[in-house]
């Protein structure tokens, strides 16, 4: 099988301008998972805690910045699948994939283990995704910098 940078320009583009379909749905749920966490937040937050504890002013400041963090990325999602930014959309998704597998720590570490098997899908998910999109996985160097240096 021929390595990719081998392929003609003409080819190399029609690789790089299609994103399986398999990534784009999960890319799609990923996001709507994301918005739905956004509105969630900001709409009413109490369902973000336990039934026993207190939503008060700090509590509403951190639901802000989670909404804004959560809908950020699933607004950069969207855009980068519509426009086939192969490169980049795989960057974001090692990114998001990194930031559930941190919030499934956490969710570990304050006993949530409800919600960890989904979050831990959806962070294994994003990081195959990421590493199918782009000609190099995010694990090689050749990745993060490019070969001419």
């Amino acid at each position: 099988m021929s390595n990719r940078s081998d392929l003609p320009p003409n080819q190399l583009s029609a690789i790089t301008d299609q994103i399986p379909v398999l990534w784009s749905v999960v890319i799609v749920l990923g996001a709507l998972l994301m918005a739905a966490g956004a509105v969630i937040a900001l709409l009413h937050p109490v369902m973000l805690v336990s039934p026993h504890d207190e939503i008060n002013g700090a509590v509403r400041i951190y639901a802000g910045y989670f909404a804004s963090r959560n809908a950020a990325f699933a607004i950069m999602l969207l855009a980068l699948l519509v426009l086939r930014a192969r490169v980049p959309l795989g960057n974001l998704m090692v990114l998001v994939a990194l930031v559930q597998f941190i919030d499934a720590f956490i969710d570990c570490a304050e006993g949530r283990w409800t919600i960890v098997p989904g979050v831990l899908l959806l962070g294994v998910l994003f990081s195959i995704g990421a590493a199918r999109l782009t000609a190099h996985p995010f694990w090689k160097r050749e990745a993060w910098i490019p070969s001419d240096y």
